[in-house]
């Protein structure tokens, strides 16, 4: 990792705290660290912070104050990584059987995602890493019916046909050269 930064959390202004906490706590299952108020520029700003990992107070923090109508959500997305292909489906089945909108599940070739929508429209990218890298932007749709081994079957055959394809072992390699963290 390059020294001096590393990614942390993101904060999201919401207009019905609770129902994001719930989609947020119920159905992702991250848990609430700590919860309060603070003065804003135009009155009180609850907070709710929510992490999935005990050495991250917050890996999501969400505030009141979204105003009702906005004709842009500068949000393109919150992607969170799962641990396997079992969780991604799990989480898949999840959010349709809690009526998500809006849920593709897709290859990116260097990663298999679901992405959804929270209750206020934001898309999120739940993902796993594949072991393999190819040229971004890539995007095609996947049956998640498929049985797990035929899936990565499957997306490993249409990755290796995509430019750039390389083991995933090299494409960092070069990356922490370009970084200057080799």
């Amino acid at each position: 990792m390059r020294p001096g930064l590393s990614f942390s959390h993101v904060g999201l202004y919401v207009r019905e705290l609770a129902a994001m906490t719930r989609f947020y706590t119920e159905l992702l299952e991250f848990t609430i660290t700590d919860s309060g108020q603070l003065s804003g520029p135009h009155g009180p700003v609850e907070l709710v912070f929510l992490s999935r990992d005990p050495d991250e107070h917050h890996q999501i923090v969400l505030a009141t104050g979204r105003p009702e109508h906005i004709d842009f959500n500068v949000i393109n997305q919150v992607s969170l990584r799962a641990d396997s292909l079992a969780t991604l489906k799990a989480l898949y089945g999840r959010l349709a059987a809690a009526g998500a909108t809006d849920i593709q599940p897709i290859t990116h070739g260097n990663a298999v995602s679901v992405y959804a929508r929270d209750p206020e429209g934001n898309r999120l990218e739940l993902f796993v890493d594949t072991p393999w890298y190819v040229s971004q932007p890539m995007r095609v749709p996947l049956d998640f019916s498929l049985d797990d081994g035929v899936l990565m079957e499957v997306v490993e055959k249409h990755a290796r046909a995509l430019p750039g394809f390389e083991p995933r072992a090299a494409w960092r390699a070069r990356m922490a050269a370009k970084m200057g963290v080799a």
